[in-house]
């Protein structure tokens, strides 16, 4: 039951995650920052999935701002692959 209910958390995980990185190519909005880069960190095996099949996703916010954005970046990064790991312990 245990491993049940985690697998239908993965689920919908990757699927609410699926859903709301999709946005149209010409979207253009304000500076994405700190909040955004863990996003985009979280995000980032999907859109590198996605640049390894030829699709012209970005990898990153090109209109970022800066230091803050990336030390989300790396956070996200660092969630998705360290932190599953560290917690199952």
């Amino acid at each position: 039951m245990k491993k049940q209910n985690m697998v239908i958390g993965l689920l919908l995980f990757f699927v609410l995650t699926n859903l709301i990185s999709c946005a149209s190519p010409e979207y253009e909005s304000q500076d994405s920052g700190f909040f955004s880069g863990i996003l985009h960190g979280f995000v980032f095996v999907f859109a590198l999935i996605g640049k390894l099949f030829g699709a012209d996703v970005g990898i990153y916010a090109e209109h970022n701002t800066g230091f803050f954005y990336w030390l989300g970046f790396i956070i996200g990064l660092g969630g998705l692959g360290g932190g599953g790991a560290a917690s199952r312990r």
